[in-house]
């Protein structure tokens, strides 16, 4: 009990300085064509799956006709591969002429003409990780590029270079963003190259005062053995980044592959619920022309986003796992009020019943009213002492609020 008072106590006192730009007050959400669509160069014989100008606009269409914008998705964005091998005459990035004949400017109006914004990928290398041209030596020129054509976010991802570099390229081209007077949104691959390939532990104050959104952990998969991976990378926070989550910054566990193939409809839940509680950026990726309405439910849940677009910006934590049960607690910006998450990582085939006392969720104060997040629907008046128990479905997971009774 003293070490989850502990957690709470630190949760409500750390500040952290952000990115002074203005953006990401709470997680980004969008549309990411990466995890789904990969590098599909083959507009000849898959004309409606490659990475094209037509994709990422049919995708923008759909946000706007399926309710993804107003659930509160905003940006679609493009990943790898959009680029032509080489730069024009003068050094600058360009576009495929085949697959965006009409330059990545007209792609950014027309996504704007949908209330939408428009994200695009570079790399801190000399290549992408797809092998197209990367922004060593030209980190000023694609940044006044990418002002040119309007975009509003970069995902600058960390392939073909080396991460001691990083502490010092990254900022440097977080600079010559804002020197181009738009707002652009700046996600760095920065601590998961640093981290992941060559395990130095990253400066997260640092990565938090030049980034809005930094990736923490390997690539996601359609896969959950890979998705609990990153669950235990946020339970364990080895890399420590957990404290500097908040309103301009937030740590990304990478795309929702909610609505694909791999996951079952439980473990899709389970994950859209963990981001949640994690303030992350929200971006699907996953084929919006034929998404079940299981998922499309799922990503559009108000409760969920509510969750995930808390003002306070703060991300759970994981209070303890024992055996396949996992206890995560974040706290909301209404005073004294909390978001619970219990996982139940069994596979075994049967539901887990679950009995808890509130004082074992990591709730200090006397009493709550307990609500069921994913049913929209009131569970009670629960003193500290009280027990609580709940079914949790095999790779589920049971998502409460908890808000301090008058």
């Amino acid at each position: 009990m003293w070490m989850i008072l502990t957690i709470i106590s630190l949760l409500q006192v750390v500040t952290v300085h952000s990115l002074d730009n203005g953006l990401a007050r709470t997680p980004p959400m969008g549309w990411l064509s990466w995890e789904r669509f990969r590098c599909n160069i083959d507009c000849k014989n898959d004309p409606d799956n490659c990475i094209s100008e037509n994709l990422y606009m049919k995708m923008a269409d759909l946000m706007v006709s399926e309710g993804f914008k107003d659930a509160g998705y905003q940006f679609v964005n493009i990943d790898d591969c959009w680029m032509a091998r080489e730069r024009d005459s003068k050094g600058r990035l360009q576009a495929d002429p085949d697959r965006f004949p009409h330059g990545i400017k007209a792609l950014a109006d027309y996504i704007h003409s949908k209330g939408l914004k428009l994200g695009i990928y570079e790399d801190f290398g000399t290549e992408t990780c797809g092998g197209y041209p990367g922004s060593e030596f030209y980190m000023q020129s694609d940044a006044n590029s990418f002002a040119e054509w309007d975009v509003d976010m970069l995902k600058f991802d960390g392939c073909n270079s080396d991460p001691k570099d990083m502490d010092t390229g990254y900022p440097i081209m977080g600079q010559f963003l804002n020197q181009t007077g738009r707002p652009i949104v700046y996600e760095c691959s920065w601590p998961s190259a640093q981290w992941v390939i060559a395990h130095i532990k990253p400066d997260y104050k640092a990565v938090r005062e030049h980034c809005n959104v930094w990736r923490v952990a390997r690539d996601v998969q359609d896969d959950w053995v890979n998705v609990q991976h990153i669950i235990d990378v946020y339970g364990t926070d080895d890399s420590g980044f957990t404290n500097f989550t908040g309103p301009g910054g937030f740590s990304d566990p990478d795309m929702l592959v909610v609505g694909d193939f791999g996951l079952s409809y439980n473990q899709q839940k389970t994950q859209m619920a963990l981001w949640s509680l994690w303030s992350a950026p929200l971006f699907m990726s996953t084929d919006l022309r034929t998404i079940d309405s299981a998922s499309k439910a799922l990503l559009q849940h108000p409760g969920l986003i509510a969750i995930n677009q808390d003002p306070l910006g703060a991300q759970a934590v994981r209070l303890y796992q024992i055996s396949s049960l996992g206890v995560w607690l974040k706290p909301l910006a209404k005073t004294g009020s909390y978001a619970i998450g219990i996982v139940n990582r069994d596979n075994q085939g049967m539901p887990n019943t679950v009995k808890l006392q509130l004082n074992q969720l990591g709730l200090p104060g006397p009493s709550y009213n307990i609500s069921d997040v994913f049913e929209n629907k009131p569970l009670g008046v629960y003193t500290s002492t009280d027990m609580f128990i709940m079914s949790i479905e095999p790779t589920s997971i049971f998502i409460g609020l908890a808000v301090p009774s008058s």
